[in-house]
């Protein structure tokens, strides 16, 4: 896929990893449309970063747990012309012992983590059919952000690896019903940022399950949802960028 000017839709763009990831777009040439939902000011400021590169962009905010929004959200990216990328990127991340569980975090996880996904995922197909009903070469791609987390799970945060490993099993299951127009593959980052309350022999102990021996930098991840975006004969697939943590 050729991506100057093509139309992508990241969605979670004001978080760390979707910043990330709405710059590679941009520098690839794409029109971003970056989602969020209460992170107005760095949406903001992330847009005219990719602005200032001569890439068209534009901030949307929409609360997935909302009914009607995702739609709202590709009705904005339209403007821009028909979306042709989907960057599966907005996810909550806590951990939840079992003990402690409610149905409603769990709620709010399965609803962001999972269904988001798969609810864009439809809007988008049915954009791309709307706009190329009679293509049987590839005019789409989805990428959903998965975690190595949804692979090998942990204690602790049962409800989050469970709306990973669903969105990987999604990602083979839309691989499937929307060939041949749009490719859909996942990406399973390892550890990207160490979270606030590790202390150093945590760190340590983290680092030991990992071959190489760091955590990973966001434009690795960025880099490879670039070389997703750009072969046409990849779907259905999962990349863990996780410096070999899951051998």
């Amino acid at each position: 896929m050729e991506l100057r000017e093509v139309v992508a839709v990241i969605t979670g763009a004001s978080g760390g990893l979707g910043s990330y990831l709405a710059k590679a777009l941009a520098e690839a040439g794409c029109k971003c449309i970056c989602q969020y939902n209460r992170n107005r000011q760095k949406a903001e400021r992330l847009v005219d970063e990719i602005q200032a590169m001569g890439v068209s962009a534009a901030a949307v905010q929409a609360d997935f747990r909302v009914p009607g929004q995702i739609k709202k959200l590709f009705n904005s990216a339209s403007e821009k012309g028909v979306p042709q990328v989907l960057i599966n990127s907005a996810a909550v991340f806590s951990r939840q012992p079992l003990t402690e569980l409610t149905r409603e975090h769990a709620g709010r996880v399965l609803d962001l983590n999972l269904a988001a996904p798969i609810f864009a995922s439809r809007v988008f197909a049915e954009k791309i059919n709307a706009e190329f009903p009679s293509s049987e070469s590839v005019v789409g791609k989805i990428i959903n952000i998965a975690d190595i987390g949804g692979i090998r799970p942990w204690a602790g945060y049962v409800v989050y690896c469970a709306s990973k490993a669903g969105l990987i099993g999604a990602t083979k299951a839309l691989a499937k019903e929307l060939a041949p127009k749009i490719c859909v593959n996942s990406i399973a980052p390892g550890l990207v940022t160490w979270p606030e309350n590790f202390d150093q022999t945590q760190k340590k102990r983290q680092l030991s399950s990992i071959p190489a021996a760091r955590i990973a930098q966001p434009e690795e991840i960025a880099q490879t949802a670039i070389f997703l975006l750009k072969n046409d004969y990849i779907t259905g697939q999962v990349i863990n960028v996780d410096g070999g943590r899951c051998i």
